[in-house]
């Protein structure tokens, strides 16, 4: 069943007095529970489309349901209740506010919730211990290393057990070791977890860990196939 429907997309962008066009009449679908890699140069859309995905970008025109809700066409009122139910999004760059622990950045998105403080402190303590930094939460982002920065911005994408897992480029800062060792926690969380996960990537070593590979070409979907895992 596709948990991400992309219908007919166009996406064009207006550079001083030149319109760019991104995306002319794609059309792709996402199955839940799965695990897809995004690849191909820059420029050729890959961010473009996570974004759209994740209603943080509008199409120009065409149609993006997500769990059966037409992203393309809610109001910015309704996207911000909506992404914090339904999407976690992880970025290369980690994201993390400096001036909080890890506790009290993977508790921020549960802040929106009706939830009370002990429940918060539970799923906090259970997402962190799915990432195995639960030994670190009273740490800020600069007393761990990148790989745990990542690691907790993975935690704070899923402690609200959200419907779709997005992440850009989420190795692209990290060496080897600290890569791989979330590149098998990702593969964790869609194996062990049933998490949909959609990951752009210019690494064809991270592509390996996803379950199909999907290559962006100048806006065109050039080619899918399935990763050896």
């Amino acid at each position: 069943m596709a948990l991400v429907e992309i219908r007919d997309v166009y996406k064009s962008f207006q550079r001083e007095e030149q319109s760019v066009e991104v995306f002319n009449g794609l059309s792709i679908d996402f199955e839940e529970g799965s695990f897809t890699a995004l690849m191909g140069p820059s420029g050729s859309g890959k961010s473009t489309l996570l974004n759209m995905i994740a209603g943080l970008d509008k199409p120009t025109s065409g149609r993006i349901m997500v769990a059966g809700a037409d992203v393309a066409a809610m109001r910015a009122s309704e996207l911000a209740a909506w992404r914090a139910r339904h999407v976690g999004f992880v970025f290369q760059s980690y994201n993390l506010l400096p001036v909080l622990t890890a506790f009290q950045n993977v508790e921020l998105p549960l802040l929106l919730a009706p939830l009370g403080k002990n429940e918060r402190r539970e799923r906090v303590e259970l997402a962190l211990g799915v990432v195995g930094l639960q030994d670190r939460m009273d740490h800020y982002p600069r007393q761990l290393s990148g790989g745990q920065e990542q690691r907790v911005s993975i935690a704070r994408a899923i402690v609200a057990d959200p419907t779709l897992t997005l992440l850009d480029e989420p190795t692209g800062q990290l060496d080897a070791r600290s890569s791989a060792e979330v590149l098998d926690l990702l593969g964790r969380l869609n194996d062990e977890f049933r998490k949909t996960i959609i990951m752009v990537t210019h690494d064809p070593h991270a592509a390996e860990k996803a379950k199909a590979v999907l290559h962006l070409e100048k806006g065109v979907l050039a080619e899918r196939e399935a990763a050896l895992r």
